[in-house]
């Protein structure tokens, strides 16, 4: 299997599967000098891992993550840095009466169809388990940025929960780690934890969408065509696990606009150009204008659920399936500080490619 890797400059090669002896990543092209170490990793792992309440798998993984090179005497020193976090948790024999099914809404399948030979125990490399190595990935990301772009500051939350989203007059960021969903509306996620409870017990599952947002980001970041800020940013948010849709500032919503509606009109002020609103999501022909960078994608429902679902096993026979074990019932709940990790990268990336092609030398205005 390959592409495995992602990125220009600032490059990550993930590896292992949900329940091998451990999963994580490999994250070349990270600048030399720069203050690192795993405490400055695990804040953001601690965000991401598993049961941590009702709402996600029960799962327990303390998703510890090692640094194994790339780090001397709390510095980096240029070269791979290689990050681990053992799989500490695994129950193997909850997937032994599904090895020979495929879980509809899976990769089961397609895995199978393309390989013929795949990992049944919590999907190998499909499985969101992966993710936890991106999220260490991005917490180098982070680093790079505090060290290039001070003023990058990234924030993901859950917009919408199945079909009930928040109410943006309520939004507010102080809200996000006051409870299980990162979501900016109380009202909305009081609301949230009684759908999701009656999901749960019936052995559903529900999908959700999450906004990452990147305030801070300088200017001229991206290129006009193939080297795109926002495409680059649609590709990470679209590989992370379950995710069907990616949007950008308004992103659907702009084909219902007029273009008198969408133009984001400009004016000087004090500090240089400012925009009056920002329906481009902070990007413009590829390149970051210096506005908020806002990103969106939704996430489908876990498909590995209790409810009895149709399907067909690998000798062609019709069967009723249950996927028993411990799974998210709302699986986007984890994915908020993925998205954040990737937007990390992706900046930190952009960042490392302008500084090679520019030195940061910028138009003036003014």
């Amino acid at each position: 299997m390959s592409l495995n890797t992602f990125g220009h400059l600032f490059r990550v090669t993930t590896w292992g599967e949900s329940h091998g002896p451990a999963i994580g990543c490999t994250v070349d092209g990270c600048p030399p000098g720069l203050a690192l170490s795993e405490v400055d990793l695990q804040p953001w792992l601690d965000r991401r891992k598993p049961g941590q309440n009702k709402y996600t798998t029960q799962r327990q993984e303390a998703d510890e993550v090692r640094i194994l090179s790339g780090v001397f005497e709390g510095l980096t020193t240029g070269t791979p840095i290689q990050l681990m976090i053992e799989n500490t948790d695994q129950r193997s024999k909850d997937y032994g009466d599904i090895a020979q099914s495929f879980r509809p809404g899976h990769a089961d399948i397609t895995y199978h169809q393309k390989y013929g030979v795949r990992d049944y125990r919590g999907g190998g490399r499909s499985s969101a388990r992966e993710t936890a190595a991106r999220v260490a990935a991005g917490g180098v990301a982070r680093a790079v940025l505090a060290a290039l772009a001070p003023t990058v500051r990234i924030t993901g939350y859950m917009v919408q929960m199945g079909p009930h989203g928040i109410d943006r007059a309520r939004l507010d960021l102080g809200q996000v780690p006051q409870n299980p969903f990162w979501c900016p509306d109380s009202v909305a996620a009081a609301d949230w934890a009684d759908y999701l409870d009656g999901l749960r017990k019936s052995g559903n599952s529900v999908g959700a969408v999450i906004e990452v947002v990147a305030e801070g980001v300088p200017a001229g970041l991206g290129a006009p065509l193939y080297g795109k800020l926002d495409s680059d940013l649609a590709s990470a948010m679209m590989s992370i696990n379950a995710v069907k849709g990616v949007e950008i500032g308004d992103g659907m919503a702009a084909a219902a606009l007029t273009g008198v509606e969408n133009a984001d009109e400009m004016r000087m002020g004090p500090g240089g150009v400012e925009f009056l609103t920002n329906h481009a999501g902070g990007i413009l022909g590829g390149i970051s204008s210096g506005q908020p960078v806002v990103c969106r994608f939704a996430v489908k429902p876990t498909s590995s659920i209790l409810t009895p679902r149709r399907t067909i096993n690998a000798r062609g026979e019709e069967v009723d399936l249950i996927t028993k074990g411990r799974h998210d019932p709302c699986v986007g709940i984890r994915a908020v500080p993925v998205g954040e990790a990737m937007m990390a990268l992706v900046l930190a990336d952009h960042l490392l490619l302008d500084r090679g092609q520019t030195g940061g030398v910028r138009g003036v205005i003014g």
